[in-house]
């Protein structure tokens, strides 16, 4: 799917009206992951004294994550970009963006520097050029949050992950190491980072059945014990997601 024209059409479908019991849930499941999200890009922002009064995020989808931001009063004018017109709509319908523009994915509509922050969340595995892309953002914002989930362990080379991973788009699967060098190879610092296992919420969403939801528990239970205890070694076992604040090398 390194086709640009291809990429759309997959992004055009995964945001076109669906059936209504199903657009709610993944609604909900979008929202849910929004929190985390939000929990990251805060926490990180934070701890560099970085305190934005404009944002843009760079494949914003439906808007969810800048909705969480805007409750929580982060992130001043928070704006959005998406390659897919039906995403567009949806986020646009959030009245708690500011605004909301279609671009072609790989040029930014913005002068240099025209955002304190720039957040790419879950997008850079979706995306044939990581490096370029990831330029691009920090060339139009002043820092970038990146947040991708590190696949390349045991358990996504599962037959069943691999076509799940293909499934919703993923061209990139990412270690730590590498998802450095991506950054790195961006012209950009790491001014701080973190991983998370997942809350059980998340593990969770999806089980649909006491049995279902007890395997989720104890499978979350399992994985956050294991990254407590170890975290090279859950990085190995199981995906995490992982977050970092970029900076120019002078910041």
């Amino acid at each position: 799917m390194e086709d640009p024209a291809a990429l759309v059409r997959f992004y055009e479908a995964a945001y076109s009206p669906r059936e209504p019991a199903e657009a709610a849930l993944y609604a909900r499941w979008r929202a849910l992951g929004a929190v985390g999200k939000a929990d990251h890009v805060i926490a990180l922002c934070t701890r560099a004294g970085v305190h934005p009064a404009s944002t843009l995020e760079v494949g914003c989808g439906d808007g969810a994550l800048l909705a969480e931001l805007s409750s929580r009063g982060f992130g001043g004018h928070l704006s959005g970009v998406e390659i897919a017109e039906s995403a567009v709509a949806l986020a646009r319908a959030r009245p708690e963006t500011d605004s909301v523009e279609l671009y072609d994915g790989l040029h930014l509509p913005a002068r240099d520097g025209a955002y304190d922050l720039g957040i790419l969340s879950h997008v850079l595995e979706h995306v044939a050029d990581p490096v370029g892309l990831l330029a691009e953002v920090a060339r139009a914002c002043r820092a970038v949050l990146v947040e991708v989930p590190l696949e390349a362990n045991w358990s996504a080379r599962r037959a069943g992950k691999r076509e799940h991973a293909a499934e919703i788009g993923h061209l990139q699967r990412l270690n730590r190491s590498t998802a450095r060098e991506v950054v790195a190879r961006a012209g950009l610092s790491i001014g701080g980072e973190l991983e998370d296992p997942l809350p059980l919420e998340v593990h969770r969403f999806f089980a649909a059945t006491p049995r279902a939801r007890a395997t989720a528990t104890a499978r979350w239970a399992v994985r956050r014990t294991l990254h407590r205890v170890s975290a090279p070694l859950a990085r190995r076992v199981f995906t995490v997601h992982y977050a970092c604040l970029c900076l120019p090398p002078a910041g």
